[in-house]
């Protein structure tokens, strides 16, 4: 009974620790995609933010370029950076490469698609389907999940932006 027991707790903090929530994995080609999600967003926004961790597992680089989504006029990639204090955003004309053998996350602060013109509010609680487009994998349909305003995180997930602070009473776009 004892050893039941054992067996079924070492079983269960196997799960939660291999599959922990909104890790979702998707593979594309030689890319694997996981924890797609945004920041719901107030009534009356016109953009909002995506974020997802994208892994290169193949032999040479992809792009991505950007995307599409039914709840934008379009969704391109950005990124944000801090330079001589100043917070600053930026569309990557030419896309963002993922190296072969490496992993990009994009996160609050860094790198992040953008969701140009919504049509209505990002709820939290809801699933988002959006299409990324790369270069050399094509066209990926990939579903968000969308978490609070302040999330800086996917639910169960790690919380990238947690160590910035950032005051975007200087931000320039």
């Amino acid at each position: 009974m004892l050893i039941a027991r054992a067996a079924a707790c070492a079983t269960m903090i196997w799960y939660c620790l291999a599959a922990p929530a909104g890790a979702e994995e998707l593979k594309a080609g030689d890319l694997v995609i996981t924890q797609a999600w945004s920041r719901a967003t107030p009534g009356g926004a016109k953009v909002g933010g995506g974020y997802l961790t994208i892994e290169n597992k193949g032999s040479t680089p992809d792009r991505l370029i950007g995307g599409s989504a039914d709840v934008a006029s379009k969704v391109e990639v950005h990124e944000m950076a801090v330079n001589n204090g100043v917070m600053t955003m930026r569309l990557l004309d030419n896309g963002l490469t993922i190296e072969p053998g490496k992993t990009v996350k994009l996160a609050p602060g860094g790198y992040h698609l953008m969701l140009v013109d919504l049509k209505s509010p990002l709820k939290r609680g809801e699933k988002v389907p959006l299409t990324l487009e790369f270069e050399k994998a094509g066209k990926v349909r990939v579903v968000f999940e969308i978490e609070g305003v302040g999330a800086q995180g996917p639910a169960g997930g790690p919380n990238p932006g947690d160590h910035m602070d950032m005051k975007m009473d200087h931000m320039k776009m």
